[in-house]
């Protein structure tokens, strides 16, 4: 077997999804080409890494739902029973993806466990996530009346969503995304070419707080509480012009 094609066939035999005798044939070719075996070792690496290391979260009840609701309404409905099939080319660039941000970012397993509140590594992960290309919104608007009503019946909140371009931080729109097991509202803005989430959930906590500055990882951190909500904004943005975002926006809901 060329090279070439075996090297497709390397996530299948580590996935355990080649028939015996592809198995087999795999085998044989490792046992001779040192360049193959060398790159099935890496990727056994990686999966090993991944195995042992990823958190791993089951998707809400809701989650599944709102997925064959959609199915449904597109007519796709028979995807979900689609079985899986053999992945090659993507379950390496997915790896590779993983390991590259996790080297860059220096948000490292290791640092997540152990730490009694997983807020802020959550809400440092999603946002990392939301700068991958498609990821980032679910509306797309910069008129807060607009992205506001877009929550309505999708999370139990509705937060601020104040217009403060004329600060500097114009509003680029809205997505949904999962922190602490719930659904929450995250609303985004924008500075220069910066990106700001906001990430909106309830407190049992009504008192009013000033925004309270953080910073993990070379990413800041702001959380302030109002009318009942907590709010949690978090950058790659400098801390004093987050801390400006910050303010203006509590002001300004």
């Amino acid at each position: 077997m060329p090279c070439d094609q075996f090297r497709d066939s390397l996530d299948a035999r580590l996935d355990g999804e080649l028939t015996p005798d592809e198995a087999r044939d795999v085998d044989q070719h490792l046992a001779t080409c040192p360049t193959c075996a060398a790159d099935y070792a890496r990727l056994s690496a990686t999966h090993q890494l991944l195995s042992e290391n990823l958190m791993r979260y089951r998707a809400p009840d809701v989650l599944k739902a709102r997925i064959r609701g959609a199915l449904v309404d597109t007519g796709d409905a028979g995807a979900l029973r689609v079985m899986p099939q053999r992945r090659s080319t993507w379950w390496r660039s997915l790896a590779a993806g993983i390991v590259i941000a996790g080297a860059s970012s220096a948000l490292t397993v290791a640092a997540m466990r152990g730490r009694p509140d997983a807020a802020p590594d959550e809400l440092l992960s999603s946002h990392l996530r939301s700068l991958q290309p498609g990821h980032l919104t679910d509306v797309v608007s910069t008129n807060q009346h607009n992205v506001k009503p877009w929550f309505n019946g999708r999370v139990d909140v509705s937060p601020a969503v104040p217009n403060i371009d004329s600060l500097g931080f114009p509003l680029v729109g809205g997505r949904t995304d999962y922190v602490r097991g719930r659904a929450v509202p995250v609303i985004v803005y924008a500075r220069r070419q910066h990106l700001i989430n906001v990430y909106v959930w309830p407190t049992s906590d009504d008192t009013p707080s000033a925004p309270h500055p953080s910073s993990r990882n070379g990413y800041h951190f702001v959380t302030w509480r109002a009318a009942g909500l907590e709010y949690h904004a978090v950058s790659d943005l400098n801390a004093a012009e987050l801390d400006t975002f910050a303010e203006s926006f509590a002001r300004a809901r």
